[in-house]
């Protein structure tokens, strides 16, 4: 279970600067990264029923796509050395629009109120209502004759008043006056395209990690020795649930985390990724290893909107590293990248944050190579 009092890290390991310390990680020219992936199936609800888990497709692909794609060198690392699964609510069409779709829908959401923070835009409002089509009808718009200013408008207020009034897109724009040449049934088909992109989305993410072997055939975390380890630049751990499974209370993960932050190599980790954060030793002045860093992770609001939220979770990610030590930095609004980096950890709250927790640890991975360099 994760920690929620300072009782209980009293039998924590003391974490002591080691024969690995270095002023600054001296990166190699071949820089490497840790990618440890959750190998859980199954987590326990409050009610003690158990669940599917596993790791969020898009937060496995997006950070090992841009790694890969910046020449680093990606050891996929599971805790027990089993194949990772996704998590089939992960695979959900809802979270994985196509990029076209997202920016427009983004660009909608903001014109529900003057001050974006004061927007809250839940997942039932972004999944249910049928918004994320607000792209594809805006183009039927466009071809009946509206200019892409007014096809903008027109979507946009239809989708206000969906938000407002928990109203199906489609229905709030049927009950007004469509363009000649637009028909109800134009608009529901608009609707199912954008669902099915989404699937086909989700279907191609998760085809890309089955057909790589590196995560058919990961490395088990236990067989790395100190020195082994000692020889990554960074590791990221994605989310999905799994982490809060079988990372938060992981001897293998905290021996990781010890060797790799006397190094001050870059520890990253993603929406319930730093849940493994929870097993981190404590400091030579008893403290947790992470007490009074600031860090962000998938946040309780977010949680609650889930469907394990809904069913009822043993534990929240958010409260569990707050009552850790950890100075929490959650974004503006739920569902929203936000990614929190404090000296050498880099954290992103949920899987809107993957390709901007994927260009930090690049961004610091290239200025600490560049000091060394200097």
């Amino acid at each position: 279970m994760p920690v929620t009092n300072e009782g209980e890290r009293g039998g924590r390991d003391k974490f002591e600067m080691s024969k690995f310390e270095t002023r600054r990680h001296p990166l190699s020219e071949n820089r490497r990264i840790a990618y440890v992936v959750t190998s859980a199936t199954t987590m326990t609800l409050a009610d003690g029923s158990p669940h599917p888990t596993g790791y969020f497709v898009e937060e496995v692909v997006k950070p090992y796509r841009a790694f890969v794609a910046a020449g680093f060198d990606v050891d996929v690392i599971t805790p027990d050395g089993n194949p990772p699964s996704a998590d089939p609510y992960g695979l959900s069409w809802f979270f994985h629009y196509p990029d076209e779709d997202k920016d427009y829908l983004d660009s909608v959401v903001r014109t529900f109120h003057h001050d974006v923070d004061d927007i809250r835009f839940t997942l039932h409002q972004s999944s249910e209502l049928g918004i994320a089509a607000a792209r594809r009808v805006a183009e039927l718009l466009r071809k009946a004759g509206l200019s892409e200013r007014a096809a903008h408008a027109a979507v946009s207020a239809a989708a206000k008043t969906a938000w407002r009034q928990d109203r199906q897109f489609i229905d709030v724009l049927a009950a007004g006056e469509l363009p000649t040449g637009v028909t109800r049934a134009d608009l529901e088909r608009a609707a199912d395209a954008q669902r099915q992109a989404s699937a086909d989305l989700s279907a191609a993410r998760k085809a890309e990690v089955d057909a790589n072997p590196s995560f058919r055939e990961p490395v088990k975390l236990g067989d790395l020795t100190d020195e082994e380890l000692a020889g990554y630049d960074a590791v990221f751990v994605p989310g999905g649930h799994g982490p809060m499974v079988d990372m938060h209370d992981n001897p293998d993960i905290g021996r990781m985390l010890s060797v790799l932050q006397a190094r001050r190599a870059a520890i990253a980790s993603l929406c319930h990724g730093p849940a493994m954060l929870l097993s981190a030793p404590e400091r030579h002045d008893g403290q947790w290893l992470f007490d009074g860093y600031r860090m962000t992770c998938f946040t309780d609001e977010e949680e609650d909107q889930t469907e394990a939220g809904r069913l009822g979770m043993e534990w929240y990610c958010d409260t569990a590293l707050k009552n850790a030590g950890a100075v929490f930095d959650d974004g503006p609004s739920a569902w929203t990248s936000h990614v929190v980096v404090d000296r050498n950890l880099i954290t992103g709250q949920n899987p809107a944050s993957s390709q901007a927790i994927a260009d930090a640890v690049i961004k610091y991975l290239s200025v600490a190579n560049a000091e060394v360099a200097a």
